[in-house]
């Protein structure tokens, strides 16, 4: 069950719709009436006094349209004490205008200055006629809602204990011998969305201005027992420095800069496209559905990984400031990264720990609260960055310029827009896997980080971060904390919310009762010490609740057999192993399966593992679309690029000279087809060699990156100069030797054979053929090299978007080549032919030109060429990949297996990523990988009728249903 949005409700106060009137029946006297609060699907909040001695209880609930419903409701827990108690609604029915998976768990808080707060309850002087009285009888009395706004301090009523609320008072008191107010204890006083206390005594010493509340914080000198159940039936966090802590810690006032325009503008937009981009991410990982995980934090205990204490909290000299308090839970990582006055804190956690889920919770709370001219906290994975050879300001750079395209215009200052954020400090670097960073680098990567003294949020595994400490400091002025585990309280309520209730044993039991019984009964059992090793961190935990909340039919008891899982370890591989059939079932189910495409789970798993050790050979976490082949073997690669180019030029070439050998030789029909033939074949066998060795040589390199052209006629600078120059001799010397082997296999190879057309020019048509090519090549490359404006590869917010663009590119190269070759070539020609056979053969001369040249150079030389060639071709025709790969890798995202960063994609974990890499060695040992980053191997092939059967094509490409996106070549 998946709850709706309320956080309107909890972040502005109470809804009226979970406000509940307490009526009871005592064994002895009147009855009472109280107040009280819907913490969660099932449990009311109220006081102890209001519902002791009942002999029943009575829960009426507010209707939107102003009714009411009424509903028998059963005591679970009260502590004198304290003053509080917990009620059970009976019957868990719509109530209110809401159903129980609607109801979003509160949120508690303590309060350390003086705060407004609200209460909503139902006091004696709000008792009124009911107007609609039968048989206009005697009339019946109802009491009505009251919304008392007030303030509270944490000084007032010391020894007591409780909280002193300062109410607007009621005009009068209309009974001498009793309270006004009587009816509101039980309300839950609530500030700053959360609860901070339960109204229970008015006294009248006081005044009618003043109430007493039972305060949260004072609920923990309960035992622990005690603190454990509410925890349960209410949600309560287990330890009083879990507590939100209102107000937060105001953070240092930064004031407006004086920015320009196009930088005020800048920041503006990228803010908004921040928080857009990981709300999304947070909605799609669902980890805060049904509730958030109470993963925490603490400061580490060994003192050798960060700074001194002056340091951090930029202490004058001389002064001993002492630590800071830097516990808590993951919804108050902004709260306590504001308190560190360098801002510069690490935080550390294991595999699955819960870093990543923390940056994401980080940003999206400080944006929220961000401030004007405050910074922009942005997330960047670490693992492309290579600190010995690019700055850390250019990598950031790059990065911006990938996820956020508008950053990369052109700014007034000179440089792009990015540039000028991060000199001017209005981008704060969330940095994510410090322990991705490539081996060898991590001292030089904290050795950069140390000489800069940017604020920065820093997540790493603890064994790479110490090691790099070891070698050279720790960083400048950071706070060091840890990522603790979760326990059995922290994932209960999440596990059990998450499933369906089960069939048997009552309506709130599920299939992870009997497991949860076991780890808390039982935490010495062999299989339960296994599963709670397990589920200390949250991606088991999420791994667990997909597998078996998420899917019908599994039952998460077989977890404690220890004959079928002997150790943590198995447990872990199996829950890796049955995420993605878990993920990829094709019952449809929730919403917008109907639009899902459906994909086999075995073929689904088979190209994830694929994608898992392309990445796992290349030693990245980044899966870009223009990187998919580059695993192959480089010689399989130019023979396929080859092929391709030689097909191309081939057919054009052959199908070009059909109509110019019809029209200007009477040697007809069969003359025309069989040179055609002849042609093309040995045409493009030449021209296919070429540029498969071009590939070859310009492959030894990194990848070819995407690119986008920009028109710019005038102003060019030196460097483009420069550029046309180089680019216009490599053409010359590419096309001037390729013309001249064309001319030899036509006067040495084609006329012997009886195939002269007549049409070749003799001797002079020889000379001037190569060099017509020649410098039409040079020509093409170097306008080519003067309109483009390669940027970084990083320049669009998604791969079908990137891919796009770069289709155009090679368009728009086609086009060029057509233009700069085939007008010209026409041109001469047809001063000594005639103007229509002059038309005919530039035209033929250009098709061939931009299907020949064109296409084999985009083929060769762009980063969508290849990618045609290798990913949406070779790879798809051996059953490595899907035919629509983009639409596949969109779906996995939607799926929750892959995450998307702007242009590229990565697994959800590195730990998933690692699994199927793994698997996808232990199917091919003999392709398995001893050099990292090593591009030079190829899995075996699989022949495509082993994938097809007699599956539908469609089925194959993963398109039964819905449609696809970005996946046209």
């Amino acid at each position: 069950m998946t709850p709706v949005d309320n956080r309107a409700s909890e972040l502005d106060g109470p809804d009226p719709r979970r406000v509940v009137q307490v009526i009871t029946t005592q064994r002895a006297g009147a009855g009472r009436r109280g107040s009280g609060y819907r913490v969660n699907g099932d449990a009311v909040l109220t006081a102890a006094h209001v519902v002791s001695d009942a002999v029943s209880v009575r829960l009426r609930f507010l209707t939107e349209d102003g009714d009411t419903t009424e509903l028998p409701g059963e005591q679970v827990w009260a502590d004198s004490a304290s003053d509080i108690a917990v009620l059970k609604i009976a019957n868990n029915a719509s109530t209110g205008g809401l159903c129980a998976a609607e109801i979003s768990p509160v949120r508690f808080a303590r309060i350390a200055r003086p705060v407004d707060c609200e209460a909503v309850g139902f006091p004696r002087f709000k008792l009124r006629p009911d107007a609609a009285s039968p048989d206009h009888g005697a009339p019946t009395w109802y009491r009505d809602s009251h919304h008392a706004h007030g303030r509270t301090t944490p000084l007032g009523n010391l020894r007591a204990g409780s909280l002193e609320i300062s109410v607007y008072p009621p005009e009068y008191d209309p009974e001498p011998g009793r309270s006004p107010w009587e009816g509101m204890s039980g309300a839950a006083v609530w500030s700053g969305g959360c609860v901070i206390g339960v109204v229970v005594e008015h006294h009248r010493s006081d005044g009618l201005g003043r109430l007493a509340a039972s305060q949260v914080k004072r609920w923990y000198r309960l035992t622990p027992t005690q603190v454990g159940r509410l925890n349960e039936l209410i949600g309560l966090p287990a330890r009083a420095d879990r507590l939100t802590q209102l107000p937060p810690p105001s953070p240092p006032v930064t004031p407006e800069r004086d920015d320009a325009p196009e930088v005020r503008e800048a920041v503006r937009k990228l803010a908004r496209e921040v928080d857009t981009q990981w709300c999304r991410e947070e909605q799609r990982r669902r980890v805060h559905t049904p509730h958030p995980l109470a993963v925490r934090f603490r400061c580490t205990p060994t003192r050798t990984l960060f700074d001194h204490w002056e340091n951090i909290r930029k202490a004058p000299p001389g002064t001993e400031p002492g630590p800071l308090p830097l516990d808590g839970r993951l919804d108050r990582i902004a709260e306590v990264y504001g308190s560190i006055p360098s801002r510069r804190l690490v935080v550390l956690g294991e595999a699955g720990s819960g870093k990543t889920i923390l940056t994401l919770r980080f940003v999206l709370d400080w944006l929220s609260a961000r401030a004007p001219g405050d910074r922009v906290p942005v997330i960047f994975g670490l693992g492309s960055w290579d600190p010995s050879t690019t700055s850390l300001d250019d990598w950031m750079c790059g990065q911006l310029v990938r996820d956020y395209p508008f950053l990369g215009s052109p700014s007034g200052h000179g440089g792009i827009v990015a540039d000028v954020l991060l000199d001017e400090g209005r981008i704060l670097p969330v940095l994510d896997g410090f322990d991705e960073i490539a081996g060898g680098l991590h001292g030089a990567a904290l050795r950069v980080l140390s000489r800069t003294a940017t604020p920065l949020l820093l997540t790493s595994r603890p064994a790479e971060y110490s090691r790099a400490v070891k070698k050279t400091r720790v960083l400048t002025d950071a706070a060091v904390m840890e990522l603790e585990g979760l326990t059995v309280d922290d994932y209960a309520g999440y596990l059990h919310r998450a499933s369906q209730p089960a069939a048997e044993g009552g309506p709130h039991s599920t299939v992870w009762g009997p497991v949860l019984a076991q780890l808390r009964e039982r935490p010495g059992n062999p299989g339960a010490a296994n599963v709670a090793e397990v589920l200390t961190t949250p991606l088991m935990v999420a791994l667990a609740r997909t597998v078996y909340s998420d899917s019908a039919g599994h039952d998460p008891s077989e977890l404690l057999d220890t004959t079928k899982f002997a150790s943590p370890e198995a447990l872990q591989d199996h829950l890796l192993a049955a995420f993605l059939p878990a993920v990829y079932d094709p019952t449809p189910t929730g919403r917008g399966a109907r639009h899902r495409p459906r994909r086999h789970p075995e073929r689904a798993q088979r190209w994830l593992e694929y994608l898992a050790a392309h990445l796992d050979q290349l030693g990245t976490h980044n899966l870009a679309w223009w990187t998919l082949g580059t695993t192959m073997r480089r010689s399989s690669r130019m023979v396929v690029v080859g092929f391709l180019a030689a097909l191309a030029f081939g057919l054009t070439t052959g199908l070009g000279n059909l109509p110019v050998d019809l029209v200007a030789t009477p040697k007809g029909p069969r003359f025309a087809i069989t040179r055609g033939l002849m042609v093309g074949l040995l045409h493009g066998l030449v021209v296919g060699l070429v540029f498969g060795l071009a590939y070859g040589f310009v492959s030894t390199s990194t990848p070819a990156e995407p690119s986008r052209v920009r028109i710019q006629i005038f102003g060019g600078s030196r460097e483009r100069r420069a550029a046309f120059a180089r680019r216009f001799m490599l053409g010359l010397g590419a096309g001037v030797p390729t013309a001249l082997v064309l001319v030899l296999i036509d006067r040495g190879v084609i006329e012997p054979l009886g195939f002269d057309d007549g049409l070749n020019g003799g001797l002079v048509g020889a000379a001037q053929f190569p060099l017509e090519v020649g410098l039409g090549t040079g020509l093409v490359l170097g306008v080519m090299a003067w309109l483009e404006a390669p940027i970084d590869i990083k320049s669009e917010v998604s791969a079908s978007d990137l891919l796009s663009t770069n289709r155009r590119n090679v368009g728009f190269h086609m086009l060029a080549w057509m233009l700069v070759i085939g007008l010209p070539s026409g041109f001469v020609y047809g001063l000594g032919a005639g103007p229509v056979r002059g038309l005919l053969a530039g035209l033929v001369f250009g098709v061939e030109a931009a299907f020949g040249g064109g296409l084999g150079y985009g083929l060769s030389f762009t980063a969508w060429g290849q990618w045609v060639a290798l990913s949406r071709m070779w790879l798809p025709l051996t059953g490595r990949l899907p035919w629509a790969v983009i639409s596949f890798l969109d779906d996995a995202h939607e799926r929750g297996v892959l995450r998307q960063t702007g242009a590229v994609y990565q697994f959800r974990h590195a730990r998933l990523q690692d699994h199927l890499a793994h698997v996808f060695q232990a199917r091919h040992p003999a392709h398995r990988s001893s050099t990292p980053g090593k591009t030079d191997w190829e899995p075996p092939f699989t022949a495509t009728a082993s994938w097809l059967g007699d599956t539908p094509q469609s089925v194959i490409d993963g398109n039964l249903s819905g449609p696809t996106h970005g996946n046209g070549i």
